[in-house]
């Protein structure tokens, strides 16, 4: 089928290892390459334009991830379209999504540029780092088509069925991303406005590589004159894509409030949870891929009404997420030390790292299984609950460093993420329970199968 692939047929396991693999491989080399960024810059520049670029984390999620869970909530439609092979709709689906793609990158680039400036000295910047940080994010935000034509692209070709393609997408732009940040950093010395140029072409190449795919794809391909998409359908989309964006945007509220604690705490600080936040989103990696997998599988099963084969997928996603949290969950608790020098230089900085790591490596597997059951929840097509535990995220985040960080320190970051995380699995384990049981329970009564003998 064109290299996508059909998630209502086949056992269960090899359908979702198959498409969970090629995923995994593209998130790690995506972490790689942020990674690679990151040394190359605090290896390059020193710990300042580290911390500068670092500051620039949960801003740019708060922009880059709102634009992120649109393209993830539009997708959601586009997997159960293609679960009811329903392809007259699924290509009127990606044409309106084109269409408010186009509004949408608009908007944020203006307003991101406009109030970068204000929202980082709301932030408590370092006046010694402010400079910087403003660079990187102009150029970025600049440039901020390139990466919502990816993140779209990329949502669409996932919902089909194919991890391949984004897979090779990222493979040429991350030996791209890091030869040019090698290249303006230590032979042409742009100071850490060449790490965000690397980041743009690199994100341009792999949009380009997905939406080559896209147009080879022949269902996708117009048929004849058909209907333009129906103000209905915008509506769809926004009412699946508004809330996972406010729920991204909302929990880059909380890391932002975070960060200006952190900030209040001195350079040093900052430069250190710079390195934690890239630990913690390299390990979260297998995690939100098995998060990702469950969100096509179980859009595609939900269009075809296929539960026995949600549930199954869930079991399947699950166990991914435990393994990871074994595995790297160890690597955090008892090697915090060799993890903090691989990107950090100072002592007082590798120390403050080292505080941080163990804490949030006990309890990953928290973060691991809200991944999975929250994106088994959006793919079954209810956005806001996962949007209500955006704020329960929100409010934890806050509360916690707000109360903690005049009494431990440092620490407090750490128990701030591992209270969000724990009141967001709860209430998306709740919700899944009751939302599968109802949906299930409601194809039933009308005479109908949902549980086929595989």
């Amino acid at each position: 089928m064109n290299g996508t692939m059909d998630f209502t047929q086949g056992r269960v396991s090899r359908v979702i290892l198959r498409f969970f693999f090629p995923m995994l491989a593209t998130a790690m080399l995506q972490q790689f390459y942020t990674f690679a960024d990151t040394a190359i810059v605090g290896r390059g520049l020193g710990d300042d334009a580290l911390a500068a670029v670092g500051n620039m984390g949960s801003l740019c999620f708060l922009i880059i991830g709102f634009s992120m869970g649109l393209a993830n909530g539009f997708s959601i439609l586009v997997a159960q379209n293609f679960g009811e092979k329903n392809f007259v709709e699924l290509r009127r689906t990606i044409a309106a999504m084109i269409r408010l793609a186009v509004i949408l990158t608009t908007t944020l680039t203006i307003l991101s540029i406009t109030f970068l400036r204000p929202i980082l000295t709301l932030l408590q910047t370092d006046e010694s780092i402010i400079g910087d940080s403003l660079t990187y994010g102009y150029i970025l935000f600049g440039g901020l088509s390139a990466t919502i034509f990816y993140n779209m692209s990329a949502g669409i070709l996932r919902s089909l069925g194919d991890s391949k393609t984004p897979l090779k997408a990222i493979i040429i732009s991350s030996v791209l991303n890091i030869a040019a940040d090698s290249l303006f950093i230590f032979v042409l010395h742009t100071g850490v406005w060449g790490a965000a140029a690397a980041t743009l072409l690199s994100q341009m190449i792999s949009g380009m590589i997905c939406l080559r795919k896209l147009r080879k794809i022949d269902y996708l391909k117009k048929q004849g004159d058909e209907p333009k998409p129906e103000i209905k359908l915008y509506g769809r989309l926004m009412k699946n894509g508004v809330p996972m964006a406010l729920m991204n945007s909302i929990t880059a509220i909380g890391c932002m409030t975070v960060q200006y604690f952190v900030n209040g705490l001195g350079v040093e600080f900052t430069s250190a949870y710079s390195a934690c936040s890239k630990y913690i989103n390299m390990f979260m990696a297998p995690s939100f891929t098995a998060g990702q997998s469950m969100s096509a599988y179980t859009g595609q099963n939900y269009g075809a009404k296929r539960f026995d084969r949600i549930s199954e997928g869930l079991k399947v996603c699950l166990t991914i997420a435990g393994i990871a949290y074994a595995v790297l969950g160890s690597l955090m608790l008892f090697f915090p030390e060799l993890l903090a020098s691989l990107l950090l230089n100072g002592s007082e900085q590798i120390s403050h790292a080292a505080e941080f790591l163990p804490v949030c490596g006990v309890m990953l597997f928290a973060v691991n299984t809200l991944f999975v059951l929250r994106n088994a929840v959006q793919g079954m097509g209810f956005p806001l609950v996962p949007m209500i535990s955006g704020i329960a995220e929100m409010v934890l985040r806050i509360g916690c460093i707000s109360l903690f960080v005049g009494q431990i320190g440092f620490r407090a970051t750490a128990y701030a993420e591992v209270c969000a995380w724990t009141g967001a699995l709860l209430i998306n384990a709740i919700a899944y329970k009751v939302i599968f049981a109802r949906e299930s329970g409601k194809y039933l009564s009308h005479g109908k199968h949902g549980f086929a003998v595989q």
